[in-house]
């Protein structure tokens, strides 16, 4: 495969169980929280993906409305064969461009790769700034209410 024929599109139904497999790894990895397929089925459209030519998926990210005025960037993830390549940040990018379009201009992230989003312009903050994200998705997290991810915004 050519890198250079790999492309980001909206995520297809066909490609739910390649996402969901390196949402797993990633998560058996402790870089992401697991989702189930329900979980990933409910939320498929709110996903990008890079693929080849052939389909075949080789990374994702999603862009998930949290609140009125407020997105949120999720389970981004980037095969390793193309990792440091580019891709994430042009998956992010396909996200806050769609944040643009939908007329939200905060976009929030709970990572572990603060230093990837403080290149892409997202500051450090309380997560005590956006709790309806925290009650929303969080009180059901194995990790609430120690969360040991960084919670970073992007004013667009």
């Amino acid at each position: 495969m050519a890198e250079e024929q790999l492309r980001i599109r909206k995520a297809k139904v066909a490609d739910a169980r390649p996402i969901h497999k390196m949402l797993m790894d990633c998560a058996r990895d402790g870089l992401l929280l697991p989702r189930s397929f329900h979980d990933l089925y409910r939320h498929l459209r709110e996903f990008y993906v890079v693929v080849s030519p052939e389909g075949e998926v080789h990374g994702c990210c999603a862009l998930s409305i949290a609140w009125e005025d407020l997105a949120e960037i999720r389970s981004l993830v980037i095969g390793g064969h193309i990792q440091r390549r580019g891709w994430g940040r042009k998956l992010v990018d396909a996200c806050l461009s769609e944040a643009l379009t939908l007329g939200i201009y905060r976009v929030l992230t709970l990572t572990y790769q603060v230093e990837f989003f403080k290149r892409m312009g997202f500051i450090e903050v309380s997560k005590d700034i956006v709790p309806q994200k925290m009650w929303a998705d969080c009180l059901n997290c194995p990790k609430f209410p120690e969360c040991d991810e960084t919670a970073m915004i992007l004013d667009l």
